[in-house]
């Protein structure tokens, strides 16, 4: 009897998880429909773009096509004069890894002028880089860049922090090198509903980074 209780509730656990996962999914999917774009010819033009970090390499040396195609989608912006700027928001977090210094690299060894781009160390999570841009940055109105998955949430953050954001879809990868990083995402999905339901703030903020004009 003790077993056959105790398979119900862990049955009950798995479809409670599945709700509450196919929910968060839901949510962020149906509130982003009009604000991302992978057709750049109709995206919005912002002056300031939020590049979204990501190592340059993953396990084993191998270059990062989440990293290399997200550079490839702001080089576009800025030759398609859809933005004027770029913040590059990521993880700084230990010694030998930085994902903004990297990206800021890959930038400029494509062209682009080292004065357009702005540097936030503490982007550790996707929620703080879409906060920090109004708190540190002053900026309201921007672009987000990522893939499509990762800019649904980016968006969906920001509008909950009424923002006036879209984002453009870098690049995907393929289903096999994706997997994992998709099965996270509906993860990550489920705690950006805590996080904007009580409305966390990032642990790190500083001060304040002016844009010039």
């Amino acid at each position: 009897m003790r077993l056959k209780t105790w398979m119900i509730l862990c049955l009950s656990g798995v479809v409670l998880m599945l709700v509450i996962i196919s929910f968060a999914n839901y949510r962020v999917e149906s509130s982003t429909n009009c604000d991302v774009f992978s057709n750049i010819a109709q995206l919005p033009a912002n002056k300031v773009g939020l590049l979204l970090g990501t190592s340059k390499f993953i396990h084993g040396g191998r270059p990062n096509l989440y990293f290399y195609n997200r550079i490839e989608a702001t080089v576009q912006l800025f030759k398609a004069g859809k933005i004027e700027v770029v913040v590059i928001s990521g993880d700084n977090g230990r010694s030998g890894y930085n994902e903004p210094q990297d990206m800021k690299a890959a930038l400029v060894k494509a062209g682009i002028s080292p004065e357009k781009i702005y540097l936030d160390y503490a982007g550790f999570r996707t929620y703080d880089s879409v906060y920090r841009m109004k708190a540190i940055f002053g900026q309201t109105k921007f672009t987000v860049i990522s893939q499509e998955f990762h800019n649904r949430r980016a968006v969906f953050i920001a509008k909950a922090l009424k923002l006036d954001v879209v984002g453009f879809n870098a690049r995907d990868v393929d289903a096999y090198n994706g997997f994992k990083t998709r099965l996270r995402e509906r993860f990550a999905r489920v705690k950006i509903l805590l996080d904007v339901f009580f409305q966390f703030k990032p642990r790190f903020l500083g001060e304040r980074i002016l844009i010039s004009q």
